[in-house]
């Protein structure tokens, strides 16, 4: 949400996308997330520059191997830093802007070792569908039944205050207000 209120085109976009291929007359539900491409591409955009945790699960290579030039010899513990690779200036165009529409050209499951918010292989996080799944629609209901406003005009912090998970330093402050047609839509809780 601090993203999308400090970039006003993208969540104008976004709102436009939901009132389009949702409506006014229901809440969005899980089946509506196919026809929300770019509600995906926010969210993937997010978790590229803010993943959950900086450093994915250790492994431990099971034999002698050759990483970008290293020798790495068996046993070894490997620590994957999924923040750096997720800003490597040699791999994403502007790394450190928010660019939700450089996901609408990528599909992320082809893309290999580019974007492993929730790791990958065999030791990939369980839970990403549902938490993707999850976050999706509780963005895409914020959005569908709220104006959003900043409550200072500067930029939000959105620096993080430990190095072990992405908890920003300086909480989301901002105002919601009703949407028009809300009231029908949250009553339907």
């Amino acid at each position: 949400m601090s993203l999308l209120l400090d970039h006003p085109e993208a969540l104008h976009r976004l709102r436009k996308e939901i009132d389009t291929n949702v409506g006014y007359g229901r809440l969005l539900n899980d089946s509506d997330l196919a026809k929300l491409p770019f509600l995906r591409c926010v969210v993937n955009e997010t978790l590229r520059l803010y993943p959950t945790v900086p450093l994915l699960l250790p492994h431990c290579s099971s034999e002698d191997c050759s990483v970008g030039g290293y020798k790495i010899p068996k046993d070894t513990i490997l620590l994957v830093n999924a923040w750096a690779m997720h800003r490597d200036p040699k791999v994403w165009d502007e790394p450190e802007r928010f660019k939700p529409e450089r996901f609408e050209a990528i599909e992320v499951e082809r893309e290999g070792f580019k974007f492993v918010p929730f790791g990958m292989g065999r030791r990939a996080c369980p839970g990403a569908s549902m938490g993707l799944r999850t976050v999706s629609l509780a963005l895409g209901a914020f959005v569908q039944c709220f104006e959003w406003e900043k409550v200072v005009e500067s930029n939000m912090d959105m620096n993080y205050n430990s190095k072990v998970i992405m908890q920003k330093a300086t909480p989301l402050e901002a105002m919601c207000i009703l949407r028009q047609h809300a009231d029908r839509l949250l009553s339907q809780l």
